[in-house]
């Protein structure tokens, strides 16, 4: 007898899990909000007054990073953008610039400055910002010490005929691989 009532009790339970189950799976009927007499809203505030036109012209961002640079040993490596590194080019590579847009890099201890292209993903160094090209980095002086924090004002951003907007849509002019 008590395995008999305990098969029952087993059973009882497992029909009241599945009937809970099946009442929490099954969808809900949205009951009726009761209505509220109608309140009188606040009026919106007032639009914040728009800057001069001389204001909202702002330079381009300027930003103060560490650089390092890319020295001989990777010279003929693809970079991102798919042409060969090049010590002697005024190129960098940055995780957050587009391919091929410009940047001024300017190292505020010598006071040089270049203009490099956006060429390539990296630095993958932690607290790195850019890494210029081998030649970059001589002009501006910082191959002695390998690493020195400079700043960066974007030139232009004009993305590289890889990056088209149109490459997006499956263009016919785009090589199949």
């Amino acid at each position: 007898m008590r395995i008999s009532n305990w098969r029952l009790d087993v059973r009882g339970a497992l029909a009241l899990m599945s009937l809970s189950l099946a009442v929490s799976c099954a969808p809900q009927q949205e009951l009726p909000q009761p209505s509220l007499p109608a309140q009188s809203v606040a009026p919106a505030a007032a639009p914040l007054p728009r800057p001069a036109a001389s204001q909202t012209k702002a330079k381009a961002p300027r930003a103060d990073v560490k650089a390092s640079y890319q020295g001989d040993e990777h010279a003929g490596d693809r970079t991102a953008s798919g042409e060969p590194y090049d010590p002697d080019a005024l190129t960098a590579a940055s995780r957050t610039l587009p391919i091929g847009s410009s940047v001024v890099v300017t190292n505020p201890a010598t006071g040089g400055s270049v203009k490099v292209r956006i060429n390539d993903r990296g630095p993958y160094v932690h607290g790195r910002g850019l890494d210029l090209s081998k030649r970059a980095a001589e002009e501006l002086g910082i191959t002695k010490n390998g690493v020195a924090r400079v700043k960066v004002k974007r030139a232009d951003s004009k993305p590289a005929k890889t990056e088209s907007p149109n490459s997006s849509q499956g263009s016919s002019s785009a090589p199949n691989s």
